[in-house]
């Protein structure tokens, strides 16, 4: 069912320090920042930064999860069978692309994803976010 990693959300206390350090000293490339979040790519992985100021080092209940590709089907298939798997949620899905929010038995926040960077990008160009910045990686400028 799972055909990959999809990306990773790394909840972030300070939005200004994550983004430089992964762009300025691991060399990630900006996709997209706002006001609560950026959007980059380390190589060929879709890695997401969400602000939570309220971010408590020592608890890991917080918005940092792991989303796995999915096709539709499989994600409708897994849907259906929440009840009968006995998969706990965790959160709701409220952006682009048809997501399943899902815990593992251990807790682990999982994210079952249709949609990739390029989907997500085009989706909020046409309804940005507070403060919304969009990055040219062609290099063409």
């Amino acid at each position: 069912m799972l055909q990959g990693l999809n990306h990773l959300t790394l909840s972030v206390s300070c939005l200004e320090t994550s983004f430089n350090f992964y762009t300025q000293i691991l060399g990630c490339k900006p996709l997209a920042r706002w006001k609560r979040g950026a959007y980059l790519l380390a190589g060929d992985l879709w890695l997401c930064l969400s602000l939570n100021c309220d971010r408590d080092r020592s608890k890991v209940s917080d918005y940092t999860h792991i989303a796995f590709t999915v096709s539709p089907e499989s994600l409708r298939q897994c849907r259906q069978n929440i009840k009968q798997l006995n998969l706990k949620l965790w959160q709701e899905n409220t952006s682009e692309g048809d997501s399943l929010y899902i815990l593992d038995p251990d807790n682990h926040q999982l994210e079952l994803h249709v949609g990739n960077w390029q989907t997500r990008l085009l989706a909020t160009k046409q309804n940005p976010y507070a403060d919304m910045v969009f990055y040219d990686i062609s290099g063409t400028n």
